[in-house]
C-alpha cells in the first residue's frame, strides 16, 4: 500500500511523474491513451478558461472569483480516479476536477456572476455546490459519506478543501467522525501554501499535513500536487480502500497557488517573485505535456489545435452564462428548500409587495 510506503511521518512525499517529465516506470499506472489526453485537455480547458474569468471580473462581468492556475493536477488527477456513483464535495477552487466530472462550464461562470441556477448541476453529476465559508464542507462530505454507508450504497466522497481549512474546527471534527465510523471519505486538502495571506508554516506546526490523520486512526499521505499521475493514483487507492469498508484516507496534495487568492487580492503583498518563479517551473500542465510527447501522443500541432478548440469552447461558454436570465428577488427564496415552507413564502410575497413596481 502506499500509504504504507509513503509515510507522511517520516517525511516521504508520493511522485511519480517528475518536474521535468520523465517517470518513475516502477509507479507509473496504466492509463488508457484516451483517459490520458481527456485529463490534459481538461487541464488545457481549465486554465484557459480560469484565466477568461479573470479578465471577465476586471471587466466587471463576473463577481469575485478564486484563480486555479497551477493547481489544475490537483484537481483533475482525483477526478480521474472517481467512479460515477462517487460524490465532489468542493471548497471554490476546484475548476478543473467539475468539469472533468460534468459539470457544465457555463454553469460554474453563472455561479460567480451570482446566479444560484449556477449551482444546478445535470443529473447524474454528483457534486454540491461550492462552500465558500472555509472548512465548513467537511462535515457536509462526511455527513453523505455516512448516509451512503448506512444505505449500503457503492458510493464514496472526495472532499477538497485548502490548507487554511485544517485550522477550522470543522475540518477537526469531520475528520474525528469519519474515523471514529469509518466512512468511505477520502479528504483531499489542497496545500497551496497560502491561506490569503498567511503562509503554511503559520498554520500548523506539525511537519505535513498529511500526517494529521494519524491523529484521527485513519493513513494520510503527502503527494506532489503538480503531479496528475501521482494524485490519480493516490486518490484510486484511498477509493478501494473507502470501498471495501475500510475507512478514509487524508491525502494532502502539495501544490501552489499561482494567481491571487481571489481577485480582491493582491498577493505580490505579501510573497516574493522569487518564490512564484520557483514554483512556475513545476507548472503541472507543462510537466505533463512533456509525458504524454514522451509517449508519442502529442506534438505541437495538436497542442496548436487544442488551444484554438478550447478558447473557442470557453467563449461559448461565456455566452451561454451571459445570455442566462437575471436573477430575481425570489431566487434568494427560492433556492433554500425543496418545498418552500410557508413561512419563507410569506416573507418573500410581503418583499414582493414592499418593491417598486417593476423592480426585481
Amino acid at each position: 500500500m502506499l500509504v504504507d510506503d509513503f509515510d507522511p511521518l517520516k517525511g516521504k512525499r508520493l511522485e511519480i511523474l517528475r518536474k521535468d517529465g520523465s517517470v518513475n516506470k516502477k509507479l507509473e499506472p496504466k492509463i488508457d491513451d484516451d483517459i490520458l489526453l481527456k485529463a490534459y485537455r481538461t487541464m488545457v480547458l481549465t486554465r484557459v478558461a480560469d484565466e477568461k474569468a479573470v479578465k471577465l471580473q476586471r471587466q466587471g462581468r463576473l463577481g469575485a472569483y478564486p484563480p486555479t492556475k497551477g493547481q489544475e493536477a490537483s484537481q483533475i488527477g482525483p477526478a480521474l480516479a472517481m467512479g460515477p456513483n462517487d460524490w465532489l464535495v468542493w471548497a471554490f477552487r476546484e475548476l478543473g476536477g467539475l468539469i472533468y466530472r460534468g459539470v457544465p462550464l457555463w454553469r460554474l461562470y453563472l455561479y460567480w456572476m451570482g446566479n444560484e441556477e449556477g449551482s444546478s448541476y445535470p443529473e447524474g453529476v454528483h457534486a454540491t455546490p461550492s462552500v465558500v465559508p472555509v472548512g465548513s464542507q467537511v462535515p457536509h462530505a462526511v455527513g453523505i459519506a455516512y448516509a451512503a454507508k448506512q444505505r449500503k450504497e457503492d458510493t464514496a466522497v472526495v472532499c477538497f478543501f485548502g490548507d487554511g481549512g485544517t485550522s477550522e474546527g470543522d475540518f477537526h471534527e469531520g475528520l474525528n467522525f469519519a474515523g471514529v465510523m469509518r466512512t468511505p471519505n477520502v479528504f483531499i486538502c489542497q496545500n497551496n501554501q497560502w491561506a490569503i495571506s498567511v503562509p503554511r508554516e503559520r498554520q500548523t506546526a506539525s511537519k505535513t499535513i498529511a500526517q494529521k490523520a494519524v491523529a484521527y486512526g485513519f493513513p494520510g499521505i503527502q503527494v506532489d500536487g503538480n503531479d496528475v499521475l501521482a494524485l490519480y493514483v493516490a486518490t484510486k487507492e484511498a477509493l478501494e480502500r473507502a470501498r471495501k469498508g475500510e475507512g478514509p484516507t487524508l491525502i494532502e496534495s502539495y501544490t501552489y497557488r499561482m494567481g491571487d487568492h481571489t481577485t480582491s487580492d493582491d498577493a505580490t503583498r505579501y510573497r516574493l517573485e522569487k518564490e512564484l518563479l520557483e514554483w512556475a517551473d513545476r507548472d503541472p500542465i507543462a510537466r505533463f505535456r512533456v509525458y504524454l510527447t514522451n509517449r508519442g501522443l502529442w506534438g505541437e500541432e495538436k497542442e496548436k489545435a487544442l488551444l484554438e478548440e478550447v478558447s473557442a469552447t470557453v467563449e461559448e461558454e461565456v455566452k451561454k452564462a451571459e445570455s442566462f436570465p437575471r436573477p430575481t428577488f425570489e431566487d434568494c427564496f427560492r433556492h433554500t428548500f425543496a418545498t418552500m415552507p410557508e413561512d419563507l413564502r410569506e416573507q418573500m410575497e410581503a418583499l414582493r409587495r414592499e418593491l417598486p413596481t417593476g423592480r426585481e
